[in-house]
């Protein structure tokens, strides 16, 4: 159509979702979402939504993306439960070290600004928080490992703080060590089986 301006919704998509990771919901501007996208305000409402409805799109993009992986990487639990949790962690260590996206997480930075956030994006963190546990609990569940749920909340709360304690600077190490003290911890139960 002449004098329609074109762009590609994937890379603008990718491009507020960094913004969104790097600066918050909060510190972001329409005007920084116009300067990273490329597109003028009318353009980001009228092809994207106001704030809120491209942050939701972001979240689940976002989710989407991370989620694939880590249901790959749990994908052989009922076979090797520790190497599939070694290799879940792998996901998110793998993230952090990735120069190309912002330390951290975007979930967990939305989980932790949930009292000045809408309720429909507070409720989509949440949800996402939740998905990930349930993941986890299926993939240990079908290990045939006792207290499968108890772990899975676990798991998942120390793959969020991985996110958190990379944004304070931690060293890879550092989160090596997390994520080992865990995986050791779940291979006891494990042995205790066999």
């Amino acid at each position: 159509m002449a004098g329609r301006k074109q762009f590609d919704m994937e890379v603008v998509l990718d491009a507020a979702m960094v913004q969104f990771w790097r600066a918050g919901h909060a510190a972001t501007s329409v005007d920084d979402l116009s300067r990273v996208t490329g597109l003028n305000r009318s353009s980001i409402y009228s092809s994207l939504g106001d704030k809120d409805v491209l942050y939701l799109r972001c979240l689940d993009r976002y989710a989407s993306r991370y989620g694939d992986r880590y249901d790959q990487a749990l994908a052989g639990a009922s076979e090797d439960p520790l190497h599939a949790v070694r290799t879940f962690f792998d996901v998110t260590l793998q993230r952090i070290a990735d120069p190309d996206v912002p330390d951290g997480c975007l979930i967990a930075q939305t989980a932790m600004a949930i009292p000045t956030l809408s309720p429909a994006i507070a409720a989509r963190a949440v949800q996402a928080l939740e998905y990930q546990r349930a993941r986890l609990r299926v993939a240990l569940t079908s290990a045939k490992l006792p207290d499968a749920e108890g772990f899975a909340i676990h798991l998942a709360a120390v793959n969020q703080s991985l996110a958190v304690m990379s944004r304070g600077g931690a060293s890879g190490q550092q989160l090596r060590t997390i994520t080992d003290v865990s995986v050791s911890a779940l291979a006891q139960v494990v042995l205790s089986r066999s």
